[in-house]
């Protein structure tokens, strides 16, 4: 069964005079996008360098993941390739920018390759 394509997921920030709150995981809203993965693990790693290049990653079965990348500090520019041989869309690229200011996620399923290029220093992601 092939899965379905990479989604951009902008959460809605609750913002006051304190700061702002986000949900960035919901099980039923994820499963209304048409994500019904399992979340099994989470990353997050820091790049202290700007223009660091991280990827292209991606596991074979029996250890792929689906993954959902943010970035909590900083931006980065986030790509996922089609790496699924026999895909119509196979070796097509998706990219966008992400940061800690604009709160976008990028859901990227099994079967895709992930990889970032870091746009300032101190950039910290989690996935």
């Amino acid at each position: 069964m092939e899965k379905g394509p990479v989604q951009l997921i902008v959460p809605r920030r609750h913002s006051d005079n304190r700061g702002w709150f986000a949900e960035v995981y919901n099980e039923h809203t994820f499963a209304e996008c048409g994500i019904t993965c399992h979340f099994v693990q989470d990353n997050h790693s820091l790049s202290i360098p700007v223009y660091t290049l991280r990827g292209l990653h991606f596991q074979t079965p029996a250890r792929a993941q689906d993954k959902l990348v943010r970035c909590i500090r900083g931006r980065i520019f986030d790509v996922a390739v089609d790496v699924r041989k026999g895909s119509p869309t196979y070796a097509r690229w998706v990219g966008v920018e992400l940061s800690a200011e604009n709160g976008r996620q990028l859901f990227i399923p099994i079967g895709f390759a992930h990889g970032f290029l870091t746009l300032e220093p101190d950039c910290e992601v989690t996935y």
